[in-house]
């Protein structure tokens, strides 16, 4: 088995998916939808690190409805990515959203199995609402229905880095969206 820094120089961004002049129209259409949703009604948008961090910035700069940024770090159990989809919360909100609007910022939604058993844990919570918002979306990919009311793009099967989205902790910072060689 190679190392860390053997995969991840190996692997390399390949040719531009969504380029940032895309992603960013994209990203204010949107935030626009989301505030017609809202309409002064504050809310919470609610990121999930670490990959949906910069689309979470971008998409909170662009919303002109009042709003807060919290932020949970998940992780999938080993073994179940494509089966109970369990999931390990690494970091919870740093705030209650009893009572709010929420909107749940994701940067890939797949099977969607994390997403599901993310949601049921803030319903619990007795927010107003939970709405997901997501960068890259793949539907036909779905084990457990999923409504996910704000989509940026419907992805291709292939890997995808840049924009926040991270193979082994890389190319997070590319403004484009890639495919990885």
């Amino acid at each position: 088995m190679s190392t860390l820094a053997e995969r991840a120089a190996a692997s390399a961004p390949g040719e531009v998916y969504l380029p940032a002049e895309l992603v960013s129209a994209r990203v204010a259409e949107l935030a626009a939808a989301i505030d017609r949703d809202h309409r002064g009604r504050p809310l919470v948008l609610v990121a999930v690190l670490k990959g949906a961090a910069v689309f979470a910035a971008d998409l909170s700069r662009a919303l002109t409805v009042p709003h807060r940024l919290d932020t949970m770090a998940l992780s999938a159990y080993s073994g179940t990515d494509r089966g109970g989809g369990r999931i390990r919360l690494l970091k919870d909100l740093d705030q209650p959203v009893r009572g709010e609007q929420v909107v749940v910022v994701e940067d890939v939604i797949d099977t969607g199995l994390t997403m599901h058993n993310l949601l049921r844990s803030l319903r619990a919570r007795s927010p107003e609402s939970v709405r997901l918002c997501t960068l890259l979306d793949r539907p036909h990919r779905r084990l457990v229905e999923l409504d996910v009311a704000y989509v940026g793009f419907t992805a291709a099967e292939r890997f995808c880095v840049g924009y926040g989205l991270g193979h082994h902790q890389r190319f997070r910072n590319l403004p484009d969206i890639h495919f990885l060689a």
